[in-house]
């Protein structure tokens, strides 16, 4: 197996003979208003490009997961591509009807805990809670994924989500061979953060059972955390052996 990590929660899980998409923002630089106006500087989103380097995968991708419907893990770009190539989508049984009206193709849409079948393996949707506090609510519901996929490492997909113990569950039980976490702290200009505060970011690595992959940082301008903060936070709490924080455009072998 290979992950490309491509911008922002935008990955690919590569094996042998899939290449599946997560959560595509594959639009340009820009294209999208400031997601917080004075808790940080009100620059348009994304904040960076989508990378070179991840074009050619795009061409070979077989399926596609879709955490939630925020723009920056579905833009308008990406509903185009799926359209367009009517990409096999799995997302939230919630979230089903939203996507098919946009005239995507979804072929499976999960319940919270309910194991699927999933491209010759299974998928299992983990509960996630986008915010801490009052945020939460408005922000609507969203969906991780643990999969195991034939003669691969198994893998957890946390989406935006703090620290839970639907969070703790999947870590602990289920025992995923890679974990990805968003990590960038988001807040908008009210409310607490939107994804898992750095220490519950750690929390996450310590009680991930293998390596984990930290994600979601420093393409939106709602996301303080920095890979230079987290990776001396990493460093610091010896973690720096089981965890990633890869650059745009980098691909990991596993």
């Amino acid at each position: 197996m290979r992950i490309h990590h491509a911008r922002n929660a935008t990955l690919f899980i590569e094996t042998a003979d899939q290449v599946v998409l997560v959560d595509p923002m594959l639009g340009p630089k820009g294209t999208m208003p400031p997601f917080s106006f004075f808790r940080a500087k009100p620059r348009k989103n994304p904040l960076v490009d989508y990378p070179e380097s991840s074009r050619a995968i795009l061409e070979r991708v077989t399926h596609c997961l879709i955490t939630h419907k925020h723009p920056d893990h579905i833009d308008d770009a990406a509903v185009a591509f799926l359209k367009e190539r009517q990409i096999p989508v799995t997302c939230s049984a919630k979230d089903r009807a939203f996507y098919e009206k946009k005239g995507i193709k979804v072929v499976q849409g999960l319940a919270y805990w309910a194991k699927q079948e999933f491209l010759g393996g299974s998928i299992v949707g983990i509960p996630a809670r986008h915010g801490y506090g009052f945020i939460a609510g408005p922000m609507g519901h969203v969906m991780g994924f643990h999969i195991e996929l034939p003669n691969e490492p198994s893998v957890y997909l946390s989406a935006d989500t703090i620290y839970t113990d639907d969070v703790k569950r999947a870590l602990t039980e289920l025992k995923p061979d890679i974990s990805v976490v968003a990590a960038g702290s988001a807040q908008f200009d009210i409310g607490q953060p939107l994804l898992m505060r750095v220490d519950d970011v750690i929390r996450f690595m310590q009680d991930a059972p293998g390596k984990v992959i930290a994600n979601h940082l420093e393409a939106i301008n709602h996301c303080p955390t920095t890979r230079a903060e987290l990776r001396e936070r990493v460093s610091n709490e010896r973690l720096t052996d089981r965890v990633l924080i890869p650059e745009d455009g980098e691909v990991m072998p596993f």
